[in-house]
């Protein structure tokens, strides 16, 4: 059990580097909820449901341009969509807890958490050690989380735009993508997405980035089969 305690709060502590990338995109979820003229309820009640901090402010960006309800809600959920993958990934792991334990740490899944666990040092660890470890990350991220949005409800538009946090967000998913590449297929997926996302940038109510997605999906699920038959023709 000591070594499960250690495992949480070693998680707990290969988190808190990365609150520096979560507390401005909070600050700026928060902020920008309320010069929206939503309410501290309903920014916070926003903020656990989706308790995905790009859909939700992509989301409030399809709101203020009135988007159709319909490419708001298929929006929010291609930008989640990846979340299944990550639910499967973890499927084998947290499958045999109980529902009381398993249920939260999946609803919990984050960019963050899918980052440090799926490492290669805690694949060779105990499943024991594994499920503290994930429970030490998921629970300080979401902690980290719900306080950075409070805190940019609190401050709302008294945030100066000099400071562009906004400009913080992208850097932060920068950083995590390039730990993700670690192979010629997820290279060329990151560059066909990034190529997709610019190419249909103009298109209205991020439809460009919806494309983006599924050609970098499309792209990882085909290149396997493609590479496989180019080996066999030349085998």
């Amino acid at each position: 059990m000591a070594s499960h305690k250690q495992a949480f709060w070693f998680g707990v502590r290969d988190l808190l580097p990365l609150v520096s990338g979560v507390l401005p995109f909070g600050l700026i979820a928060g902020a920008t909820g309320v010069s929206m003229g939503m309410t501290p309820e309903m920014i916070m009640g926003m903020t656990v449901l989706f308790f995905a901090g790009s859909a939700q402010l992509a989301a409030y960006s399809l709101i203020q341009d009135n988007a159709p309800f319909i490419i708001i809600v298929l929006t929010v959920l291609v930008i989640n969509f990846r979340f299944v993958i990550y639910s499967a990934s973890f499927a084998p792991l947290l499958g045999p807890l109980k529902k009381r334990y398993r249920l939260p740490l999946t609803f919990m899944l984050s960019d963050q958490v899918y980052g440090l666990c799926s490492m290669p040092e805690q694949q060779a660890k105990s499943n024991g050690e594994r499920v503290f470890y994930l429970a030490g990350v998921a629970i300080s991220m979401a902690l980290s989380w719900f306080i950075s949005v409070a805190l940019g409800v609190a401050l709302g538009a008294s945030i100066p735009a000099s400071w562009s946090l906004e400009f913080t967000i992208p850097l932060a998913f920068l950083a995590m993508l390039v730990t993700t590449i670690t192979n010629r297929r997820l290279f060329l997926v990151a560059c066909i997405s990034a190529l997709c996302a610019i190419t249909f940038q103009l298109l209205p109510y991020n439809i460009g980035f919806i494309a983006a997605v599924v050609a970098g999906v499309s792209c990882g699920l085909l290149l396997p089969n493609l590479l496989q038959k180019r080996v066999g023709k030349h085998g």
